[in-house]
């Protein structure tokens, strides 16, 4: 089955570095792209954090020769990373980041594809149309930087993870560190940053938690190493992982001191949020 967008196959641009320059500097970006010339796009993620996502997602599998679904691509970072580690399929997805106004994802995803000459497929699909049914299964699927933003995200996991035939990775803001039992703290209004956007923080024990009700017979957590995010690797076999063993790998707890500090911070951002009405609606 393939999904791409017969409106996405916009054809490979050859701009002089000076003009290319020009378009980056008109176009919204959040991921950091090295498009070649010495240019970077000027992305909200800088691209040392980038190159840590990057080593957190995709070294613990082996993606060579394999399909993957991006949902929530943006501006294809990670759609563009799976192509370039040897994904044989890419099919990356957006609606929200691609249809908004301000952010023109998609226009900066097009622009990065085109100048890269990436061979991937395209989905302009929001969650309710990503089921087996129309986009088909894959080995490999990224749910990354999504799952804190839904309203509804158990239903959305449990929906996400028919169709991963192998691995599900999910990436998400994390809290409730100091509660070992599941647990998720719910933002409201822009209490997080000023995001109304954002709706949840779990913790690792919820998460995990939730990815073996999904169905997954091992999950590995581990800090991304870029603020208090986590990611999670679900599988449903052994047949693509990298790790010399089998074992499941949990995720170590900050010390308390540290989760004390982190908690006054959070406080501080929820209330200058409140105070400020820092992105509300």
């Amino acid at each position: 089955m393939n999904l791409t967008d017969p409106n996405a196959n916009s054809p490979e641009i050859e701009l002089d570095p000076a003009a290319l320059q020009e378009r980056v500097k008109q176009t919204p970006w959040f991921h950091s792209i090295d498009l070649g010339h010495g240019i970077v796009t000027p992305g909200g993620k800088p691209p040392a954090v980038h190159q840590k996502e990057y080593a957190a997602i995709f070294d613990p599998v082996d993606v060579r020769a394999r399909s993957v679904i991006d949902i929530g691509a943006w501006n294809g970072a990670y759609s563009f990373e799976a192509k370039r580690r040897g994904a044989a399929r890419v099919l990356a997805t957006d609606h929200f980041a691609w249809r908004h106004p301000v952010l023109r994802g998609r226009e900066a995803f097009d622009l990065a594809r085109s100048v890269l000459a990436i061979d991937l497929e395209v989905g302009e699909l929001d969650l309710p149309a990503l089921t087996p049914e129309r986009v088909g299964t894959y080995d490999v699927v990224l749910f990354l930087g999504v799952f804190y933003h839904l309203v509804d995200p158990i239903a959305a996991l449990q929906q996400i993870a028919a169709l991963a035939r192998e691995v599900l990775i999910v990436e998400t803001h994390t809290d409730a560190l100091e509660i070992r039992r599941p647990a998720m703290v719910m933002y409201p209004g822009a209490e997080l940053d000023g995001d109304v956007s954002n709706w949840w923080g779990p913790n690792p024990a919820c998460m995990v938690a939730l990815l073996k009700q999904c169905g997954f017979a091992k999950v590995d957590a581990a800090w991304t190493n870029v603020g208090y995010r986590t990611i999670y690797h679900a599988w449903r076999t052994d047949e693509l992982r990298r790790a010399g063993n089998t074992e499941e790998r949990g995720i170590a707890v900050p010390y308390p001191p540290l989760l004390r500090m982190r908690r006054r911070l959070g406080r501080v951002k929820r209330f200058l949020g409140r105070v400020f009405g820092l992105g509300a609606a």
